[in-house]
């Protein structure tokens, strides 16, 4: 194998790796999840004060329960259906193309 060869499939790794890691779903779903413990915790250990407030609504441990769940909606979607990059050949077709036209 050439060394050309070996670069190109080696910057596929790092995009397959990079894409993985920084896709979105990943990170909105986390901070909705974290976010949504510390809500749902604070909801369960709210007092009677705070539930008067409210209405006797529990409002943080409604919220919290409901980013836990669009929290995991976003990472089980990730996981389901993972992003995959460009392969080395379609980006130099791209290239090749030239510009989008606008």
């Amino acid at each position: 194998m050439s060394d050309y060869q070996h670069e190109v499939e080696e910057l596929e790794r790092e995009s397959a790796t990079a894409a993985r890691l920084f896709d979105v779903r990943r990170i909105i779903g986390g901070l909705f999840v974290v976010y949504g413990v510390i809500v749902t915790i604070a909801g369960i250990t709210a007092s009677d004060a705070d539930l008067k407030k409210a209405q006797d609504i529990n409002i943080n441990l409604w919220t919290g329960l409901g980013m836990l769940a669009l929290g995991l909606f976003f990472l089980i979607w990730l996981k389901l259906r993972p992003a995959v990059p460009p392969t080395a050949e379609e980006i130099r077709e791209d290239l090749a193309d030239g510009p989008p036209a606008h």
